[in-house]
């Protein structure tokens, strides 16, 4: 267990796992572009974009998104965290593919396997630039903590757990079940209730699909 931990820790880790995370995030845009579900992100953050595919116009969405992922990034090393919901979430996930689109550049939005390999490259150049970064810092300006990522999170974080439930439920009554004992078990542990309705939902469904 300490050896893995070591391994965690390394600096040459985290562009990886920055990666991983930014290649799932930027499949589900991908997945938001060709069904309209899947983004990983607020809904008026997503709002941004789908009002872009819609009418044309991606600027609200490339501006606000690409701001806040350069922001975070600067102040990852600073900071110790790298906030995924501002970077990766938000940065990645629409303000690129919102420049991309604008560029009419669509092919890694529109193929799944491309989205993939096109977000893993992203994130491997944002580990690297954020480890870059917390290096050239002065000493005692750049935290040593730039090997956990968390989100920050915000006020409607609180609200996602039931709403995740009521959707389980609209979808069948084992999803339902699930999200419920899973949230009712998170909760138990002091964990977020909404890890626990997915999961829960995602085990049971697995068991009794909805045949279409």
């Amino acid at each position: 267990m300490d050896k893995f931990r070591k391994v965690l820790l390394k600096d040459s880790t985290f562009p990886l796992l920055v990666a991983l995370a930014s290649a799932a995030i930027f499949a589900g845009t991908h997945m938001f572009f060709t069904y309209g579900v899947g983004a990983f992100n607020e809904i008026y953050i997503v709002q941004m974009l789908g009002e872009g595919l819609e009418g044309g116009d991606y600027a609200a969405a490339a501006g606000f998104a690409t701001g806040f992922l350069i922001a975070r990034i600067l102040e990852g090393p600073l900071v110790g965290v790298l906030d995924i919901g501002g970077s990766l979430m938000t940065g990645v996930g629409i303000g690129i593919p919102a420049v991309m689109l604008a560029s009419g550049f669509k092919a890694p939005v529109q193929n799944f396997g491309l989205s993939l390999l096109t977000g893993a490259v992203i994130g491997l150049a944002i580990g690297f630039i954020v480890i870059g970064v917390r290096k050239i810092m002065p000493e005692g300006m750049a935290s040593f903590g730039t090997d956990v990522m968390i989100g920050a999170g915000n006020a409607t974080g609180r609200y996602l757990g039931p709403l995740i439930m009521v959707s389980a439920i609209q979808y069948s009554i084992p999803a339902g079940v699930g999200a419920f004992v899973g949230g009712a078990i998170f909760y138990k542990f002091d964990k977020p209730i909404a890890g626990g309705a997915i999961l829960g939902a995602m085990i049971l469904s697995s068991f009794f699909p909805v045949l279409v």
